[in-house]
């Protein structure tokens, strides 16, 4: 089941598809982050995997509540409201502003307008969604390899997230670097982040990173680093975090990035992916948290209750 659960996503072979879908999900996104109460660190804007795709979840709207979909497996958007009505978006090649005017059309014939902030974040591109006839690219095949890819990563990272005790994040989508992500907090609070991701407000990101943190995640791809690829990096690094032994043996650290990674071909191509993908989140977040000081025992769920539980 290794190339249905790992496929192979190059890059260059879709990279036009993720530009476009990128901007998609940003739209969608920017939607739950109109609707959502504030959420420590963000939390309130990530979409969840699920079944088939990528969900806003429950969202409300006055005393009603509404959710939109992406579905990979039938290349559809879908919206829903509590009260019943259901509308649905093919998703096909289609410019980023098509695909904003179809669901905001949607959204006003449901009696739910929505405004948003119309220009993306954390991208250089700020052309406003609603003129952005530059992505118009989606090959269906890709964004299934894409949507699987993340739905066997968020099963690793839920196995890894269960053994801790400690304060962690969901295992959520951020649109804005369009990753899939998972995060452990030390419960110490953090130096205040410098800040400086193109198009997003500082204040954002210091609120992210007001603790200390070990974080994991899926990425893509992108201009320093042209291949999917998992990711695990500590905020604030402690000395010593970039010369630190970590699993697998191709795993590296990134100076560019400021992160160790494991090239997702590297994974996918050995015997065992599942496992290997594992050894990398713990043996990354042991070199965090040894060197950082952290305290381990009371955070982490001792190896006898976990296996306790993996015996059933």
């Amino acid at each position: 089941m290794t190339h249905l659960a790992w496929p192979d996503l190059s890059y260059d072979a879709w990279k036009d598809t993720y530009a476009t879908l990128h901007m998609w999900a940003q739209i969608v996104g920017k939607i739950r982050l109109a609707r959502m109460p504030w959420l420590n660190h963000t939390w309130h804007v990530t979409l969840y995997p699920n079944a088939s795709g990528l969900t806003t979840g429950r969202m409300p709207y006055g005393n009603e509540a509404f959710e939109i979909d992406f579905d990979f497996i039938a290349h559809e958007l879908n919206i829903r409201t509590s009260r019943g009505d259901q509308g649905v978006i093919q998703l096909v090649p289609m410019s980023v502003a098509e695909f904003y005017g179809s669901v905001m059309e949607a959204l006003k014939a449901f009696h739910m307008p929505v405004s948003i902030y119309r220009k993306p974040a954390e991208v250089v591109n700020q052309l406003p969604f609603d003129e952005d006839d530059v992505h118009r690219s989606y090959d269906a095949e890709y964004a299934t390899r894409f949507w699987r890819i993340v739905c066997s990563s968020a099963n690793v990272f839920d196995r890894f997230r269960a053994r801790y005790y400690g304060k962690a994040s969901p295992v959520h989508f951020f649109w804005g670097s369009c990753d899939l992500a998972v995060t452990r907090f030390s419960g110490r609070v953090a130096p205040p982040h410098a800040g400086g991701v193109p198009n997003l407000p500082d204040r954002v990101t210091r609120d992210a990173y007001s603790h200390e943190v070990s974080s994991a995640g899926f990425w893509p791809g992108g201009a320093l680093a042209p291949y999917p690829l998992f990711y695990s990096y500590a905020y604030p690094e402690p000395r010593g975090f970039a010369n630190a032994e970590v699993q697998p043996w191709s795993a590296r650290y990134e100076s560019a990035l400021h992160e160790f990674i494991l090239p997702y071909d590297d994974m996918r191509r050995t015997s065992e992916p599942e496992q290997t993908l594992l050894a990398f989140l713990q043996s990354t977040y042991a070199a965090a948290a040894e060197l950082g000081a952290w305290d381990r025992a009371s955070l982490e769920v001792p190896p006898e209750v976990l296996r306790a539980v993996d015996a059933g």
